[in-house]
């Protein structure tokens, strides 16, 4: 298959990204395994080549217009699935130290085979739910960015994403639709967990028609022992 990247260079252009030959060849090899793997098993509902540079890797690497991910060091990616966006940031900035955290071990194993195949280093993908993984010490306040594309309540991402974040470093929920009641919704939250939110970064996608929202979340001050509560409190009962 000839596979047009016209779609990614355009993307990376605007975010002010420069792809080198190796890593636009990492972008065509992780959809090709990705393709192949959800033939097996459920990763993602889009697997048209141009849906996915539009609506995975492009859309993962708008995290870069409320972040300079330049001088970070460290990111967590909570509810990565099939690696959204943690791999392709990890593919554009290579530099960063990034650990994908899943809660289904079936996608652990595909995390681990792009891993593999795209010669990936300083990267690891982690099996367990959020609430436990946050209350390891190598885990907790550690890392400079916390992101999550998993469809969940603001109130309840920002509880299970804010204990990874250390003070000074960010969290940041990639949204869809309208976002104007669950921000006021979740701001008991971010207060709650040690955060101060930034305005929301709203725009289409790459002129798509295709809207997003980024919310920043900066983490102020520690967030309490106490959080996250025990699995499935945090959906069940969200801080609000």
């Amino acid at each position: 298959m000839n596979y047009n990247l016209s779609i990614l260079e355009q993307c990376c252009k605007e975010f002010h990204l420069e792809l080198s030959e190796r890593q636009k060849q990492q972008f065509i090899q992780y959809y090709e395994l990705l393709a192949e793997w959800n033939k097996v098993m459920n990763l993602t509902g889009i697997t048209q080549w141009e849906e996915v540079l539009l609506k995975h890797f492009a859309d993962s690497l708008s995290v870069t217009r409320v972040i300079d991910l330049s001088q970070a060091g460290s990111l967590i990616d909570v509810g990565t699935g099939a690696g959204f966006p943690g791999i392709p940031i990890k593919i554009a900035f290579p530099h960063i130290k990034v650990t994908l955290l899943d809660s289904l071990n079936k996608r652990i194993n595909f995390l681990n085979e792009v891993i593999g195949q795209l010669g990936l280093e300083g990267i690891t993908a982690v099996h367990g739910r959020a609430e436990d993984i946050a209350r390891k010490p190598e885990h907790r306040d550690s890392y400079d960015v916390s992101v999550s594309r998993a469809v969940a309540n603001l109130a309840s991402l920002t509880e299970y994403c804010m204990p990874f974040v250390k003070p000074g470093g960010c969290f940041i929920s990639y949204k869809s639709g309208t976002i104007e009641e669950e921000l006021v919704q979740a701001q008991k939250a971010i207060k709650t967990l040690g955060g101060r939110q930034d305005p929301p970064a709203t725009f289409s996608l790459m002129n798509s028609g295709i809207t997003r929202s980024l919310i920043k979340i900066i983490k102020q001050t520690p967030t309490p022992r106490k959080y996250p509560r025990k699995a499935g409190l945090p959906t069940r009962e969200p801080i609000m």
